[in-house]
């Protein structure tokens, strides 16, 4: 809670009530003419108000409890104004307005007060205002409370130096430089103001009954979908209940920018996407905005970003896409779902050996085994006792396992039958996830590519590896292909090691505009909406 009439915060414990009295004793000696120019009730009311606070105390302390808000100088006016405003419009950047409450501001900063009162208002403003930097520029989440599969970790800036910062600053400069600087962001907020003056007409109008409908199709379903896709600003869909050229290439267009195969035909799929609300949309714009908070900082010069939602990998140079890559992410289901985080690629093993997880192997293989013995020669599998000798898997009695104490480990030589095929791409983390070739490839086909154990399998392997191994090799392709005609498992180390972010965006904007959206395959934008809902974030209608 924050608060708004009676602003004393008393001091917890010895330790900040010694620090209460030092500060005391000091402002009654008598500092400096800086500090006699305040009165000594303002400066007992800043010192005792912000001494639970480290980094507030220490800020007031260096400027001798000289005030930033609430004196009667030009400057202290100016920064009034621009937090004034930018808590008023906190709400456009899909934060929760009611924790900064610009009318409350408003009310505060008009109220005659004593110099005590004055002193309590302006380290509870400075509260404020350090919570309203934090939430716009990283973020008002912590992912990791929500789902321990979003170990996301935002870049959380230093607060006293923000303040220090901020008190030299032009103040109106200062805070519109703290949201993310990107061209993305402000696309997402340029979404999310079309999406709320959709929700203030109404939005998208019925949604459309489950009737498959194709090119020459004709009746009133072909005029509702006419009308839905023209109010979703897919102008070019016509009038008219014939299916006719003009409405095929609008389904087409909307299919493309929803991750659908674009054939033209209105399908299941299609209309579940095509019936999909303004505010569930508005929604996702709400929560990617807030993903982008928590990526906020240089994500290096060259990285990699995989973006679990829309099953696609891009390697960044210079802020430019060099190479994109469709990928298949970890099933649905709890156990393998890919988590997010942010690691370093170091290096790739070519001609990989698949050491079997045991998770894998107890789950998977085992019942597998009990069944046909021989079922690991035919998939091409070793099987290792505890001390690494290989073990003749017909020779075992797996009635006396289960998936508690299964005691052998699996593993599968390199190969192009291998699972991990060819290569794989190693960021050495907590999760054991990595990215890898595969020799399924006819998964890379489908819309939804949500069927690995947790790793990121890759539809272009070898132009990955060309593309990484560029900057160190003259001949990036002959590097690798030497490697990989020995058929040994062969490690190149990245030189140096590549930043490398596995994220997940169900909305993005595209440069020439156009907002791309893709299912929340995991449930994690229902889990962050959740959060940020419990955290004060309110979704707007915009009329007019």
């Amino acid at each position: 809670m924050y608060p708004t009439g009676n602003f004393f915060l008393a001091p917890r414990g010895r330790a900040a009530f010694a620090q209460v009295l030092a500060v005391l004793a000091l402002l009654l000696a008598g500092l400096a003419p800086s500090v006699r120019a305040q009165s000594l009730a303002f400066r007992e009311a800043v010192a005792v108000a912000a001494a639970s606070d480290r980094d507030i105390s220490a800020f007031y302390k260096e400027r001798d409890y000289r005030p930033i808000w609430t004196g009667r100088g030009a400057r202290d006016s100016a920064r009034r104004r621009a937090f004034v405003e930018a808590a008023a419009r906190a709400w456009v950047h899909g934060l929760p307005a009611g924790r900064y409450d610009a009318a409350q501001l408003r009310r505060d900063f008009r109220m005659p007060l004593s110099d005590r009162d004055r002193g309590r208002l302006e380290v509870a403003v400075t509260r404020r205002f350090l919570q309203y930097a934090q939430d716009i520029q990283s973020g008002i989440l912590e992912p990791r409370r929500i789902s321990s599969d979003m170990d996301v970790r935002p870049p959380r800036r230093d607060r006293l130096s923000i303040l220090r910062a901020f008190a030299k600053s032009t103040p109106q400069a200062f805070i519109k430089a703290l949201p993310p600087q990107t061209l993305e962001y402000q696309r997402l907020l340029r979404e999310k103001a079309r999406l709320e003056r959709v929700m203030g007409r109404g939005g998208w109008g019925k949604k459309l009954p489950l009737r498959k409908l194709r090119p020459g199709s004709r009746g009133p379903q072909v005029a509702a979908l006419k009308a839905r896709l023209d109010r979703m600003g897919y102008r070019g869909a016509g009038t008219g209940d014939v299916f006719d050229d003009a409405l095929e290439k609008a389904v087409e267009l909307f299919q493309m920018d929803n991750g659908l195969t674009p054939d033209g035909v209105v399908g299941r799929a299609t209309i579940a996407a095509i019936n999909v609300s303004a505010q569930t949309r508005l929604q996702q714009v709400v929560v990617a905005l807030e993903r982008r908070r928590w990526l906020n900082k240089p994500l290096g010069k060259r990285h990699i970003i995989v973006n679990q939602a829309a099953f696609r990998a891009f390697v960044i140079d210079d802020g430019r896409v060099t190479l994109e890559t469709r990928v298949v992410v970890g099933k649905a289901g709890r156990k393998y779902r890919t988590p997010e985080f942010s690691d370093e690629m170091t290096h790739l093993i070519v001609n990989p050996t698949w050491h079997v997880p045991q998770s894998i192997a107890r789950a998977e293989y085992l019942p597998k085994l009990k069944k046909d013995p021989n079922a690991l020669a035919r998939l091409g599998l070793n099987m290792l006792d505890p001390s690494g000798q290989r073990v003749d898997p017909t020779t075992v009695d797996y009635s006396r396992f289960d998936e508690n104490n299964f005691p052998f480990d699996l593993k599968q030589p390199p190969g192009r039958g291998n699972a991990l095929g060819v290569v794989k791409f190693m960021f050495p983390n907590k999760f054991n996830v990595y990215l890898h070739d595969t020799p399924a490839k006819s998964l890379f086909g489908r819309d939804v590519r949500a069927y690995s154990h947790g790793c990121v399998r890759v539809q272009r392997p070898f132009d990955l590896a060309y593309t990484l191994l560029a900057p160190q090799s003259s001949d990036p392709r002959g590097l690798f292909q030497r490697a990989l005609a020995t058929g040994d498992e062969t490690r190149i180390d990245l030189k140096p090691p590549v930043p490398i972010h596995l994220t997940y965006q169900t909305v993005w904007i595209s440069p020439d505009g156009r907002a791309n959206y893709r299912m929340d395959v995991y449930g994690r934008d229902r889990l962050v909406f959740r959060a940020l809902e419990k955290a004060g974030v309110v979704l707007h209608a915009v009329r007019g």
